[in-house]
């Protein structure tokens, strides 16, 4: 049978500790006498109808303790819930007391694999392994509410465990991974998950300025923080697609003849989605606008154009020649008919679908 110490009985480390208590050995560890004199008396010291009613009439392998030493020793695992608060001062997370609880385990029990449920910063189980010196520390957040914490272990929607030993983008994250998991949350879904250059069209970013405008006479940030990330997210894809080009060339051409004709970014296709013709505002003309400001040559390509020039962009109607005379395209969604160029194609597409 499998050992499991858990530390902290708030929310967290009751409502994990009670359910694996049905098919392993599980010891709480508490700083508090009252609490860990309740829990061995099958009292539950939170306000849980599912953590009372196991406590009082499920057959459970649990127990609570004072005593580190019997908590972590022989444990496989040891779930860390302590409490980490913000520090005002720092503006960091104060995680002292979860490093105090791995360095008691790496001396009675460093065999264990401590897995936290705290709450910590991006990048604290890669640090933590190295101060350490360590490969056993993970990561496994928690979605639990108050009040219903062992009812929502109980059903989970989704069950995340990190790290990952391969690297993905900013702070080591995989955006898919991360975008998957948000999703399996069924209040919020997969329904419209598939990053873009931001939101555009002809009616949600009036409406969003309109709201903004509406709103300025009441205390809030909300709707001026939408807008405003907007055009941050367009600024800053715009100057990635300045750099992928730049990449193309050495910098002293890129220096010494910046808009040359052998520098083109292509712009492949207007529309907002697949099977429509309605390009009216669309956001990769935000897009286009701005690589257009810092002196680089833009052509497009867009089959619903009837016109040679498209805001004094030239068109290109073929798609072999746009494919072939582009450094750099810039495509909303990657279809298939550029993915024989995918090494120029910039985009933000990671589900290959329009939401």
């Amino acid at each position: 049978m499998v050992k499991i110490a858990i530390v902290g009985t708030g929310y967290v480390g009751i409502s994990n500790g009670i359910l694996l208590a049905l098919h392993n050995e599980v010891v709480a560890l508490d700083i508090m006498p009252q609490k860990v004199e309740m829990l061995n008396n099958k009292i539950s010291p939170i306000e849980d109808k599912e953590i009372s009613e196991y406590l009082k009439n499920k057959n459970l392998n649990f127990r609570a303790t004072l005593d580190k030493k019997e908590a972590y020793k022989d444990a496989d695992f040891i779930i860390i819930s302590t409490p980490t608060d913000y520090d005002p001062d720092t503006n960091y997370f104060d995680t002292s007391l979860v490093e105090v609880v791995i360095k008691d385990v790496l001396e009675i029990n460093p065999d264990a694999t401590m897995v936290i449920k705290s709450t910590v910063p991006v990048g604290f189980t890669k640090s933590i392994n190295k101060k350490f010196n360590t490969t056993n520390i993970i990561f496994s957040p928690e979605f639990l509410r108050e009040g219903s914490a062992l009812y929502d272990n109980l059903h989970p929607s989704r069950i995340i465990v990190g790290e990952k030993s391969k690297r993905a983008q900013t702070h080591g994250l995989s955006s898919k991974d991360i975008i998957n998991g948000v999703g399996l949350d069924p209040r919020i879904g997969n329904h419209y998950n598939n990053p873009s250059f931001g939101y555009g069209g002809y009616c949600l970013p009036k409406d969003t300025k309109q709201l903004r405008a509406n709103y300025k006479d009441v205390p809030n940030s909300l709707i001026s923080s939408i807008v405003e990330a907007n055009i941050t997210r367009k600024d800053f894809i715009a100057d990635s697609i300045i750099k992928k080009l730049k990449s193309c060339h050495s910098q002293l051409d890129w220096e010494s003849n910046p808009v040359s004709n052998s520098k083109i970014v292509g712009i492949y296709r207007l529309v907002m989605k697949s099977g429509s013709d309605n390009f009216r505002a669309s956001a990769i003309q935000g897009i286009m606008k701005r690589i257009k400001a810092k002196g680089t040559k833009v052509v497009v390509y867009e089959p619903h154009l009837k016109e040679d020039e498209f805001f004094h962009s030239k068109v290109i109607k073929d798609l072999e020649e746009f494919k072939k005379m582009n450094d750099v395209i810039v495509a909303n969604r990657l279809s298939e008919d550029i993915r024989d160029v995918e090494d120029k194609v910039y985009t933000r597409d990671i589900f290959n679908k329009d939401s």
